[in-house]
């Protein structure tokens, strides 16, 4: 059998539909290899949302020039972000790709397993649904965005907002559940977009709903959340459903109102406080995380000093940085000058992390003496692992087996990223 190696660069999303393609390509008969040089098919599903994503892209690209100048036999596929609407000039940069095609379009992979002769004889061309077993998944729900930051990308290559339906994510979560699944997390550019462009219209809360009717699911998780989207009943939804995560993670972008609309983020920073505090207000212990970029084009020193403000007023339980890094065809890099030197943008961003870092060492701190409950993924240098309803990475030890399950640890130390302990029960 033909086999295949997928390399992913990007975020979850990407992961999720790495998985996708996994699965279509051994419904064509191929079948997995860890090591690249045993692949008969590389498929590079590729990330542009930063200027090192885009080069770390570039990079692999050139290395695999070399592999296939080796061995002239080997398929070459590219997806991802990196694949913009002129596939003419892709194909010209990089002949020695066998296929590009965008995020998501599978029919041009079954179209171009068909002409390579790879196609099983029974194969159906249906979306297939994931058959790993694996205590956590990621299922895209919602693909694309219509809010164009004027910083990102990601509208530009993958579209519009597309909602899957309801029961086909349904479907597919009780088929992984009954693979042993644990927990599921629910993936979109902006999750709290969905349905509304579906024929049938319904929302997130009734998808969350929904999925807290599979008797085995034990955990629901959502990514990521759109601050201008958030409104009282998904809250409300939220607080309500047992099965769901008390997790948001909701990007700030800037501590700065000014900053905020040359942004086109659609709120201001008391709009944000406030469903910060209603948030709290209605799940006591809610665990918040979000997304900062530094050196957006005209960001004076006072406008950076206001988002240390809203990070040590807030107290994130994570908070990922970014220099901001100009994306060809956004509207930032059409009309905003990229005026912040690299030395201060680096040190806005140390800043952001060493006050980070000192704010999720408090947090941790109030875990030492509590017991929470862990879903473990997995065994790393002798400890299990797993993560806390919070998205707290827990490590333990055990003698026993106790992958996929869900334990209580008693935790002894912390970390500002992680926490230790021992385990008392099984649930």
């Amino acid at each position: 059998m033909p086999r295949y190696y997928i390399w992913t660069i990007g975020c979850q999303m990407n992961k999720a539909e790495s998985q996708q393609i996994a699965d279509y390509l051994e419904m064509f008969g191929y079948q997995s290899t860890q090591t690249l040089q045993y692949a008969d098919l590389i498929v590079l599903n590729t990330c542009v949302v930063r200027q090192a994503a885009e080069d770390k892209v570039l990079g692999t690209l050139g290395y695999l020039k070399g592999i296939k100048r080796n061995s002239p036999s080997l398929a070459i596929v590219v997806t991802g972000c990196f694949v913009d609407s002129n596939i003419e000039r892709l194909k010209s940069n990089f002949p020695y790709v066998d296929l590009f095609f965008k995020p998501g379009d599978y029919s041009q992979l079954l179209s171009w397993a068909e002409k390579h002769g790879v196609l099983l004889p029974d194969a159906k061309p249906a979306p297939p649904l994931a058959t790993r077993t694996s205590v956590t998944a990621f299922i895209p729900i919602i693909q694309g965005c219509n809010n164009f930051c004027s910083y990102c990308i990601v509208p530009y290559r993958r579209g519009r907002e597309k909602s899957r339906p309801i029961t086909e994510i349904v479907c597919e979560v009780d088929r992984l559940v009954a693979r042993g699944t644990k927990e599921v997390t629910l993936l979109g550019q902006n999750v709290n977009s969905y349905g509304h462009d579906l024929s049938q219209r319904t929302d997130l809360s009734e998808l969350l709903a929904q999925l807290s009717g599979i008797g085995e699911l034990v955990r629901i998780r959502f990514l990521t959340s759109h601050p201008k989207d958030v409104d009282l009943k998904f809250i409300k939804t939220i607080a309500s459903l047992d099965k769901v995560c008390k997790h948001f993670s909701l990007p700030l972008q800037s501590g700065d109102n000014d900053i905020l609309k040359l942004m086109g983020r659609g709120y201001t920073i008391e709009q944000y406080l406030q469903l910060i505090h209603t948030i709290r207000s209605y799940i006591p212990g809610v665990s918040l995380s979000t997304d900062v970029i530094v050196g957006f084009p005209g960001e004076r020193d006072e406008q950076f000093d206001h988002t240390l403000s809203i990070l040590e007023e807030v107290k994130f339980d994570t908070v990922h940085v970014a220099a901001f890094s100009p994306r060809p065809g956004t509207i930032a890099a059409r009309e905003y000058q990229d005026n912040i030197p690299p030395r201060v943008k680096k040190e806005r961003l140390n800043k952001v992390e060493a006050l980070q870092a000192r704010i999720a060492g408090e947090i941790s701190s109030r875990f030492i003496g509590k017991t929470v409950e862990v879903l473990v993924e997995g065994k790393k240098g002798g400890k299990w692992y797993g993560r806390t309803r919070g998205d707290k990475l827990t490590f333990f030890h055990s003698e026993t087996n106790c992958f996929g399950k869900l334990v209580s640890v008693a935790i002894t130390k912390v970390s500002p990223w992680a926490l230790q302990g021992e385990m008392t029960g099984v649930k």
